[in-house]
């Protein structure tokens, strides 16, 4: 059987990877789970400089799934590059780093320093507020979607993926915009904006009060939002949000998805993304497919 798939010229071994953030930077998990078994690690959110995130409480449970609002904390690119890749580069899997920022020049710093860094694809995050804008997120406005692409394709030497927001009216429009602006690849569903109050303390549940929303109780809009956007553009998607075992993730195939996420599952099974791999190859043989991308149904 054939689980390799292509995005963007580079091929992985199996179309499972992890979701940024809820991974680390691979190191965490690497002695509950073999990394050159995934198709990709995909790290934690890098910015051009340490990022100390948002004051605590920052994390909630809520009915099938959580509330983050950790705020991309992160140690940096120069860490980033002395310690992870480094550490990532002796497993066979390839490593795609998630790249977030808060003005444009932010995500171009950190895109150009890692132009001659041996790691395969970047993953955008604009789901980040633009500080220039008044704090809208880069996501939300499909000329932004369109401007942050093109500008970081100009200085890009990996394949750009665009992590795309589910919070905004129309998700096609803002694929189309940034397959105008020149993206590689899509990635989606980031997190639904939620708030929850704890009633006895009569306080917000988060520092933050609001936070992403993620987890099972989030799959159903990302499989629809995944369908909707590997229909309309022509460049392969990457489908996550709510995947906690291998049949979530064979919806996301069948809905169009090239690849998939796995995110906040890990914090609950570590081993969540080898069963994943071992589930879809199990799916395969029972079906009779030779290649993965059979799985899509072509509807």
């Amino acid at each position: 059987m054939n689980l390799k798939v292509n995005l963007a010229g580079v091929e992985l071994k199996n179309p499972v990877m992890t979701a940024s953030g809820t991974f680390g930077s691979g190191m965490e998990y690497s002695e509950f789970v073999d990394l050159s078994r995934l198709g990709a690690v995909v790290t934690k959110g890098v910015a051009n400089h340490p990022w100390l995130g948002n004051p605590t409480p920052r994390i909630a449970e809520v009915t099938g799934g959580m509330l983050n609002a950790i705020g991309l904390q992160n140690p940096g690119i120069d860490v980033f590059c002395e310690r992870d890749i480094p550490f990532l580069k002796q497993y066979d899997t390839k490593i795609i780093v998630n790249v977030c920022g808060k003005t444009t020049e932010d995500y171009l710093e950190v895109v150009e320093r890692l132009a001659d860094e041996p790691v395969d694809l970047l993953e955008i995050n604009i789901s980040c507020p633009n500080v220039k804008e008044g704090g809208i997120a880069f996501g939300q406005d499909p000329k932004a979607v369109e401007a942050i692409t093109k500008a970081v394709k100009e200085k890009a030497k990996q394949p750009v993926i665009m992590k795309l927001s589910p919070n905004v009216t129309d998700i096609v429009t803002m694929a189309k915009a940034a397959e105008a602006g020149g993206a590689d690849v899509l990635s989606l569903i980031n997190t639904l904006t939620g708030m929850k109050f704890d009633i006895h303390r009569r306080k917000f549940a988060l520092a933050n009060k609001t936070g992403g929303m993620s987890g099972p109780c989030v799959k159903p809009v990302a499989v629809r939002m995944v369908y909707q956007v590997a229909h309309a553009v022509s460049v392969p998607v990457i489908g996550m949000g709510g995947i906690q075992n291998a049949e979530d993730a064979i919806e996301f195939l069948m809905a169009g998805a090239t690849a998939v996420s796995v995110g906040t599952a890990n914090f609950h099974n570590p081993f969540t993304t080898v069963e994943v791999v071992d589930g879809i190859a199990d799916y395969m043989r029972v079906h009779g497919m030779e290649d993965v991308k059979e799985i899509f149904l072509a509807e």
